[in-house]
Formats: structure tokens, sequence, C-alpha cells
């Protein structure tokens, strides 16, 4: 008797997506783009210019779901290329530690990330970028901040479902918050 067991990794239908989002947990990489000077200190982040799905103008972080068998590592070059385009050359880490994991709930303030579609988890990653970046997808523009307009109210009044908390962990974690 063949095997008809589906074992090719790819998308979920939107109805096998939905159904899944309900039952369990998905797994997401979230990546901070930044610049950095020859002696490695952060001089800007790269923050993405979205248009949501109803309508609100939103900054928001590179982030994306890992497939049903690829790589952490893949996963997230996969978004990073989607969302700042094939020659932003990013320079993942040799060692795939996140800075932190974020956990995204359907209901508010089980912790300071929210996602209304599902339970979420994400391993986020700062990524150093050094060629040209060009968004694509749905992103409408990236914008260069330093390190204190990233951190200021007015940068992260617009960051919808805690990513505002998340990128200034990301700007502690390298230093950068006083």
């Amino acid at each position: 008797m063949p095997d008809t067991t589906e074992t090719t990794p790819g998308w979920l239908s939107a109805d096998d997506l939905e159904s899944a989002r309900a039952r369990m947990p998905i797994l997401y990489v979230e990546a901070v783009p930044v610049r950095v000077d020859d002696s490695g200190e952060v001089t800007s982040i790269g923050l993405l210019l979205r248009i949501g799905p109803d309508g609100t103008v939103s900054r928001t972080l590179v982030a994306g779901r890992v497939l049903h068998h690829e790589r952490v590592r893949d996963a997230l070059l996969r978004h990073l290329e989607k969302d700042l385009g094939p020659v932003a050359l990013p320079r993942v880490p040799p060692s795939l530690q996140p800075f932190t994991v974020a956990e995204y709930f359907p209901t508010q303030g089980i912790t300071p990330f929210h996602d209304p579609r599902q339970h979420a988890v994400a391993l986020a990653y700062i990524v150093p970028v050094t060629g040209d970046c060009r968004p694509r997808q749905d992103a409408l523009d990236l914008v260069w901040f330093s390190p204190q307009e990233a951190a200021s109210a007015v940068v992260q009044n617009d960051m919808p479902g805690g990513q505002g908390v998340l990128l200034k962990q990301a700007l502690a974690h390298v230093g950068c918050l006083s």
C-alpha cells in the first residue's frame, strides 16, 4: 500500500491555517534590522511602514511564520529578503540565539504582546544589514531611525501588538537605552 502522507513543506490553506491558529501556538521569527559602525555599535534601526487590514498605518519589524520543515535560519533569511529586498545583505549570526522570545496572545493583557488572530511564539533577533534595503511585499517603506528616535514615544505608539516593547528590549540588549 503506497504511503499517502503529505510531506511537502509549504503553506497551509487559509482554512487549515485558521484551524491550526485556533488550536496551537504558531512559531514566528521577528527581526530588528540595524546598521552598525566599524566598532559594532548600532547607529540606526530600520522599521517598516505598513498599512494594516483595517487601513491603519503602522511601523513594524520584519516578521513572519516558520514553515513546516524549514530551519529557523532559513525562515529568518526568507523574511528579511521578502521585507527588505534581495540586496539587503543581512548578517545573521552563526549562533541563532534570539535576544528574547515574545509570546503573543489573542487575549490582551496576558503579556505585552497581542495578536488577535492567534497564540504565537516569536523568536526575536537583531540583524545587521549592510546592503541596499528596498521594501517589498506589503511594506510601503523602510525608515531608518537613530536609537534615540526609535525609543521615542512617537515611534513606539506607531507600533501595534506590543512590537514597540520588543523594539525597546532590542535597544536595551545592544546597550542603546540609558
